[in-house]
């Protein structure tokens, strides 16, 4: 009889200090592992299940105005610094890690309608129905220091409905019944633009084009003007008026409006006939619209009360944000690192909010993170097997959001069935197929 010994040489397996570890044989040979995937879908399963369970978005909230927040603007200097507007003209400065207001001024007589950090994240400039544009210093007031007062100010004939800085070079651009360019040491714009007699009620420059920026006004255009020439490029009119307008910052060639048909639309600036995706979910009017820093995923806040993070590349929402309290959603923000959304409402509170809802927020050690990195390769390899994907992809709404989808997709498909009897009872092209993208456009103009 053969005998087959196991010889193992001694100090290959003793620890010469207690937390060595132990070596570990692994044979990886498929015949000794059977039914390999599964085991895997089963870890996957569990994976999604258990992102559902921690799933808790809500960080808190920073209650101290005495009305609506109407604009949100996050410092890009600092992950602590961060300031709110509100519709008394209130205008306030937070400390985000500690939650705690640092100082606040009751700076316009009306709305505050916009507010804009500097690149240096030094000051910051509110504007307001007043007519007045305020230039503030962005820093910690010590405690018996007075209330600060504004570094400079700029008037106008008409109210200002938006603002917004220069991504590098020392200027900044205001909208309101046109669209302004100031240079902070003059008193009176270095530019303006007008084409149309509505007013424009967002402004935003490009990302990388210095001399770019596009705005959109309430008689549904959207327009792109260049300051080297000091003219206009481009106008489309849409269907329905857009409220907010934000430039990807890693494409900038894309940008994203929020409209009043409860949908959101990417297009490419130089093709501008069509949109590039329609972004659905909400049902009621998109208020406003921010991009993440990296690019890859845009936040939108809404009429309906709920906030919604948006891929870039995807038409549904991969989340859904809402609480009992929160009222109507009218301005929305990134944090400067990503992980944390802001989001104003009509409720006088502003709600701090996780980017992604089952991160978890403590130090995470080495074999913990390898552990989820493995959780998260998982759902993404069995992400379309229907149980994964519909624990993944189901959300809790409110009764009445619920309801209004529901009427929303049976309207839908009521038209759709009304377009395809036409067609079966008319002449071969004499109804023709509409794409979404391209019948949002109305007309375009150069």
């Amino acid at each position: 009889m053969k005998v087959k010994t196991i010889s193992r040489v001694e100090k290959d397996f003793t620890q010469e200090v207690q937390s060595d570890k132990l070596k570990v044989f692994r044979n990886y040979d498929p015949a000794l592992h059977p039914f390999e995937r599964p085991r895997e879908y089963t870890r996957a399963l569990n994976a999604v299940k258990l992102e559902r369970m921690f799933a808790k978005p809500f960080v808190g909230a920073l209650d101290g105005h005495c009305d609506g927040v109407t604009a949100l603007a996050t410092n890009p200097k600092s992950l602590v610094a961060f300031v709110s507007g509100a519709a008394d003209g209130e205008v306030r400065v937070w400390d985000l890690p500690r939650r705690k207001c640092v100082w606040n001024v009751y700076g316009h007589r009306g709305f505050v309608r916009g507010l804009a950090v500097t690149p240096d994240g030094n000051t910051f400039y509110s504007c307001s129905e007043d007519k007045t544009v305020k230039q503030w210093a962005l820093r910690v007031k010590e405690e018996d220091e007075d209330v600060p007062t504004a570094l400079a100010t700029f008037t106008s004939k008409e109210p200002f409905l938006g603002i917004d800085h220069h991504w590098s070079q020392n200027m900044f651009a205001t909208c309101g019944s046109k669209v302004q360019v100031w240079d902070p040491s003059r008193s009176t714009p270095t530019h303006e633009f007008a084409w149309g007699a509505d007013s424009i009620n967002s402004v935003h420059f490009n990302p990388a084009e210095a001399s770019l920026l596009a705005s959109t006004g309430s008689d549904r255009n959207i327009t792109l003007y260049d300051i080297r020439v000091a003219s206009s490029m481009r106008k489309i009119v849409m269907e329905m008026r857009s409220n907010a307008l934000a430039w990807n910052p890693m494409e900038p060639m894309n940008f994203t409006v929020a409209n009043e048909d409860h949908n959101l639309y990417t297009f490419d600036m130089r093709k501008m006939n069509r949109a590039m995706i329609v972004h659905k979910d909400h049902v009621s009017a998109v208020m406003d619209v921010a991009y993440s820093p990296t690019g890859r995923e845009f936040v939108a806040g809404s009429y309906d009360r709920t906030i919604r993070i948006f891929n870039v590349r995807s038409a549904k929402s991969r989340e859904v944000y809402h609480t009992q309290r929160m009222q109507r959603i009218f301005s929305v923000k990134f944090s400067a690192d990503s992980n944390f959304v802001l989001s104003g409402s009509d409720d006088t509170n502003i709600r701090i909010w996780k980017a992604e809802a089952s991160k978890k927020l403590s130090k995470v050690n080495p074999r913990e993170r390898r552990k989820l990195e493995y959780n998260e390769s998982l759902k993404e390899r069995y992400q379309h097997l229907r149980e994964i994907s519909r624990i993944s992809k189901h959300r809790h709404v409110p009764k009445a959001i619920k309801k209004a989808a529901g009427a929303k997709r049976e309207a839908g498909a009521r038209e759709q069935k009304k377009m395809a009897n036409r067609r079966a009872h008319a002449k071969e092209g004499a109804v023709p197929h509409t794409n979404i993208r391209e019948k949002v456009v109305v007309k375009e103009m150069e």
